[in-house]
């Protein structure tokens, strides 16, 4: 799922699958695979996914999956990505964007000539501007219920992701002879750099063609025309606009291999064949310049939802590549490969296990919380769960930064989560008073990890005094139960973006989409509101240390511990290499290479 955003339209489940998940940060040292002296250009590589390939648009609600993403970082490219140590890379072989104006904030893309797709037609700032409309809500007047579903208007393009940013945009300008488009905010966008072609992802040439249009330019000319949505005054669906998003929507969805017109690359690959639930297999986009060029000729996916028939795979050489799901069973079996060839990349990913306390309810009270908190048993929680997989994993000791943030050594000495470092039982009963609250604890009782947070904090918690009632609920459950808000605590994993500052406050203003606990507090609203429109690095830390304090001391709930992240290689493949990104090993695709 691409990083850093949440679907806000016609999409409950990818809105709140949010990051509800597992894993944050990077590792200073991850494992990775070494370029083998007997590597050779060409040749093919077998990857293992764990679901099938389903979409050629990742960036829709229904085509945002894991595999559709991983799909699609090795067939489109764009003016930047993130690299594994969370730092954004510049492309300046696909174009250049700058910018050109503070205030207002003004950036303007320029895609470089000779940038095409696999068609041969070129990538121009007409399909900058679909992806802009698409992404922007620009032409949405649709008002939606508490679960994104629209109860008045039309909500036009389902976007899998957050719009904070590129609703705060005026329409484009195309300039540059169709190879430049301008953007300029109503208001000032921290994340800027990254809200709009980071990966130019849809073709307007093949959507306008689609839906009865003569070019990629009658599509921008009929997007110039409709006018910005408002929810407080809905109009009648335009029916051109309607069909051309509709196709947007779903009209790249196919589990098998659709028209070529639909599976049209800007990447190092291209896809060549997709047999329904089976395989998918990719190969060099020779055309391609603008980027890493890939050394394979081909790659072939396989799909296996079982991880430890990954470890089978990678064993019996069936398979070259696989992410499985980490534990310390499957590390130890992996390690066990190396003299057949395995080798394992190993790091902490973007997500973090934590607990979470309910404003509303038994544990509205301050003391109340504050005692809670003082009976979690943090480092026991590490022991258990995190150090088999990693022995060097630690308490994780804020909310908003992870270890590989400079400033995550400063917040977590100020903000406060040290003091909770070690079960308190004599300060919990001081804060209880004598009380005997009865507090429901939710997690997903399908996730053996959870299971055992769950009952390490019920024992200690009931030592203190609590009632503690197990309010835990199956995977097909929980995250219903969570957004209904039927828990006193609750425990679940939260995936960060690697970037950028926007996340915030969608977790922690008040009544913010991603803000699942109640919690309310004035000034994380305002530090939250300037945050979002701070463009410089230095002050948006600065402020997101001020919130991380704030929001500890509020006894918000206490952050647990990072998830690792896994991927395996087998002997025939070199240059994979770790990344804590969602894309796993596929962020370094263009340095693999076949071993003979």
């Amino acid at each position: 799922m691409r990083p850093g955003r949440i679907s806000k339209v016609l999409a409950t489940a990818a809105a709140l699958a949010l990051a509800l998940a597992a894993c944050t940060g990077t590792p200073p040292a991850p494992n990775q695979t070494t370029t083998s002296a007997t590597s050779t250009a060409g040749g093919n590589v077998t990857v293992l996914e764990g679901s099938p390939f389903s979409s050629f648009n990742a960036t829709s609600v229904t085509g945002n999956t894991l595999t559709n993403a991983r799909i699609a970082s090795a067939t489109h490219s764009g003016f930047n990505s993130v690299g594994s140590d969370l730092k954004i890379i510049k492309n300046d072989k696909f174009g250049k964007y700058e910018m050109v104006k503070d205030k207002p904030l003004t950036i303007k893309y320029t895609i470089n000539s000779g940038v095409q797709w696999s068609d041969g037609a070129p990538v121009t700032a007409d399909d900058l501007f679909l992806q802009w409309a698409s992404e922007s809500g620009y032409f949405n007047d649709a008002t939606l219920d508490k679960n994104f579903a629209v109860t008045a208007g039309t909500a036009y393009f389902h976007a899998a992701g957050d719009n904070t940013g590129l609703a705060k945009t005026e329409l484009p300008v195309i300039g540059d002879d169709g190879l430049s488009l301008t953007l300029t905010y109503t208001t000032p966008f921290s994340d800027w750099e990254t809200a709009l072609g980071s990966s130019v992802d849809v073709p307007a040439h093949i959507v306008a063609v689609r839906t009865g249009l003569k070019d990629a330019q009658a599509l921008t000319a009929l997007l110039q025309s409709v006018p910005k949505g408002d929810p407080a005054k809905p109009v009648p669906a335009n029916p051109a606009l309607r069909k051309v998003a509709d196709f947007w929507n779903t009209g790249f969805d196919s589990k098998t291999m659709p028209d070529p017109t639909l599976a049209l690359s800007n990447g190092p690959y291209l896809v060549k064949g997709v047999t329904a639930d089976q395989e998918l297999i990719l190969t060099r986009n020779a055309d391609y310049t603008w980027g890493d060029v890939p050394k394979l000729d081909t790659l072939t996916v396989h799909y296996e939802s079982d991880p430890d028939k990954q470890i089978k795979a990678l064993e019996a050489g069936t398979a070259d590549v696989a992410t499985p799901a980490a534990s310390a069973e499957r590390i130890s079996a992996l390690a066990a490969l190396k003299s057949a060839g395995v080798q394992v990349q190993q790091g902490l990913g973007l997500g973090f296990d934590q607990l979470v306390l309910n404003f509303k309810g038994v544990l509205s009270p301050p003391d109340l919380r504050s005692a809670f908190l003082h009976t979690v048993p943090r480092q026991e929680i590490v022991n258990q769960i995190a150090k088999p997989l990693d022995s060097n994993a630690e308490v994780l000791n804020s909310f908003v930064f992870n270890p590989v943030h400079v400033p995550y050594k400063e917040s977590a000495r100020s903000n406060g989560t040290t003091d909770m470092a070690a079960v308190d039982l004599v300060a919990a009963k001081a804060l209880l008073a004598g009380a005997s609250p009865t507090v429901r604890i939710l997690y997903n009782k399908d996730d053996p990890d959870r299971a055992k947070e769950y009952s390490l904090i019920a024992a200690s918690a009931t030592l203190a005094g609590f009632s503690v009632t197990d309010a835990g609920k199956d995977s097909k459950q929980w995250l219903a139960a969570l957004k209904e808000g039927a828990f006193d605590v609750a425990l679940y994993g939260w995936t960060s973006n690697p970037t950028g500052s926007v996340q915030v406050p969608q977790v922690f203003t008040t009544g913010a989409v991603s803000n699942l606990n109640n919690f309310s507090n004035t000034v994380v609203d305002q530090l939250t509101e300037q945050l979002a429109v701070n463009p410089d690095d230095a002050k948006q830390n600065a402020l997101k240390m001020q919130i991380d304090q704030l929001v500890v001391e509020a006894a918000y709930g206490l952050p647990l511990f990072q998830r690792t992240a896994l991927s395996a290689t087998g002997k025939h493949v070199s240059g994979v290499q770790f990344s804590p990104l969602d894309v796993g090993p596929w962020k370094s695709v263009a340095q693999w290479a076949y071993v003979n």
